[in-house]
């Protein structure tokens, strides 16, 4: 089933997976995967921001963006030192009670045939900041943000491994048909 909000182009529609590509639907408002698992990669490992969704014990959802580095097939944040209203945050109590997260890259532009996300599902696990994870992941960290390298992070690193990727983009491949 297309749920699509009055007064939008089908092209914004929701789809499952499935539905997305079982019917024909016109060149213009096909929707497709980024066809190239590289392309998704490298399209995150160039984004400077993601948000991580958690879920709590009871089922409550969380999301809180962050920065973030991807190592081969291990994908890292931390708890940094920017302000925050507790040190004891919610994502890492969800993260206790249910390792399993995603994590949004996407791109917003005005032009909507440049839309594009790539979602990230896996299993996260927290480690203290001297661990030898713990270190793994400020190091990688550091050679994306500058910022860590002249004041390295106290807190605790997440590890997010088991990736299942999942993408999206608007934009059809250059000169030619669209292929899912």
């Amino acid at each position: 089933r297309v749920s699509s909000p009055p007064n939008t182009c089908p092209s914004t529609a929701v789809h499952s997976t499935s539905e997305a590509f079982s019917r024909p639907r016109s060149r213009r408002h096909r929707i497709r995967a980024i066809v190239d698992p590289m392309d998704a990669r490298d399209r995150v490992a160039a984004a400077r921001i993601a948000r991580l969704a958690t879920v709590s014990g009871s089922g409550q959802p969380h999301l809180v963006p962050i920065v973030f580095a991807l190592d081969g097939e291990v994908l890292y944040t931390c708890v940094d030192d920017k302000p925050k209203s507790t040190r004891r945050l919610r994502r890492l109590a969800n993260i206790a009670d249910n390792p399993r997260v995603s994590v949004l890259v996407d791109h917003y532009d005005d032009d909507w045939s440049r839309l594009w996300w790539v979602r990230i599902d896996g299993i996260a696990t927290v480690h203290d900041a001297d661990s030898v994870a713990g270190a793994v992941g400020l190091d990688t960290l550091a050679r994306k943000y500058a910022q860590y390298q002249s004041k390295r992070p106290t807190g605790p690193v997440i590890t997010i491994e088991r990736l299942r990727w999942r993408s999206w983009s608007a934009r059809t491949q250059a000169g030619g048909d669209e292929k899912s």
